[in-house]
């Protein structure tokens, strides 16, 4: 088990970031269509081909799912990753055209610092390609891909991934960009909202405060007093099991994958962002799930994508520009490893 969503039969994951633009991509590569669908719990989303995965709508399976940065300029993203899979063979058959699907979702990164005087032509496209060329069972979390640029209300955001095995034995996953309106972290201090899920140390074995500070549940949000941070959010999140799912029940399991997001963040779902999970099935188990073995899915998939969502956090790296929000390790990297301060 890598702890990734990768741990997942029938996927991979490629990431792509461009440094000076400060923004990214992140393309989850089915390696057979797979049954998918989502849910939107914020206020403010950015998509591209979800309708289609409402349960009742015809198109029954996905060839990818993309995550990607850059507002609505981020949704070129999926085109790139279209074309590249459409070279390949890959797609949704008419007649003799194929088509591949590939819903994605972007976040806001337009204002963190990076150059976004590109020109008329956005170079998200080429970044969804490039990502299907580098994926892979492998790879690295923190400021890569599409939370290369991401921020939440006080320290760096970006990338993470977490898995697990169900008591079945079904494989659970998710992969996560974090770009908060508000905090993923307690107060002012280290510990993270979603410690009482972490496994191991992933996300530095902390645990939570032995008290909560006075300060710990003030809501804090990106850019407070800031009129033009208004929009500048969204936490948009994949979940995928190796269970052979109806997009009736990956619609469900990506509900219940919401619950992750609101125990590791402080706060989800506001009316200013776009804050979603999709949830796909590669169905390499051969395996329906029982009634209660799709409700440990569930509910496994929403502690998963809370560690994920602390493990971008945790392993994210500052932005090299002026102003630009520390990471944790920046902040609190004097802590040893019992957690208290060195």
């Amino acid at each position: 088990m890598r702890n990734l969503i990768t741990d997942v039969p029938g996927l991979l994951v490629g990431h792509c970031h461009d440094e000076q633009r400060a923004s990214g991509v992140s393309a989850v590569i089915f390696e057979a269509p797979a049954r998918a669908s989502l849910a939107v719990h914020g206020g403010a989303p950015g998509v591209r081909d979800t309708a289609l995965l409402e349960p009742e709508r015809t198109v029954q399976r996905v060839d990818a799912l993309v995550l990607s940065g850059g507002s609505a300029f981020g949704l070129d993203a999926m085109g790139g990753v279209q074309a590249w899979l459409r070279s390949r063979g890959r797609g949704y058959a008419v007649g003799n055209v194929l088509v591949p699907i590939v819903p994605g979702a972007i976040l806001f990164d337009l204002l963190n610092g990076g150059d976004k005087d590109w020109g008329e032509e956005p170079f998200y496209w080429y970044l969804g390609r490039l990502c299907c060329e580098r994926a892979a069972a492998d790879f690295g979390l923190g400021s890569v891909g599409a939370g290369y640029g991401a921020t939440t209300a006080d320290l760096k955001g970006g990338l993470g991934s977490a898995s697990v095995l169900t008591s079945a034995g079904f494989h659970v996953g998710a992969l996560v960009a974090v770009n908060a309106l508000g905090t993923a972290t307690i107060g002012g201090g280290p510990h993270f909202w979603a410690a009482p899920y972490e496994q191991g140390r992933e996300f530095g074995g902390l645990g939570f405060p032995s008290s909560l500070p006075p300060e710990a549940l003030a809501i804090r949000l990106k850019g407070d007093g800031a009129a033009a941070s208004i929009g500048q959010n969204t936490t948009i999140a994949i979940v995928a099991t190796d269970a052979d799912l109806t997009k009736a029940e990956a619609k469900h399991v990506a509900v219940m994958a919401h619950d992750g997001m609101a125990r590791a963040l402080r706060p989800a779902h506001a009316a200013m962002d776009g804050d979603l999970v999709f949830a796909a099935a590669t169905s390499t188990a051969r395996q329906s799930p029982s009634p209660r073995e799709l409700t440990e899915i569930g509910a496994l998939a929403a502690d998963c994508l809370a560690r994920a969502i602390a493990r971008a956090i945790y392993e994210a790296t500052a932005l090299p520009f002026p102003g630009a929000l520390p990471s944790w390790r920046d902040r609190f990297d004097t802590l040893d490893r019992r957690g208290s301060l060195a």
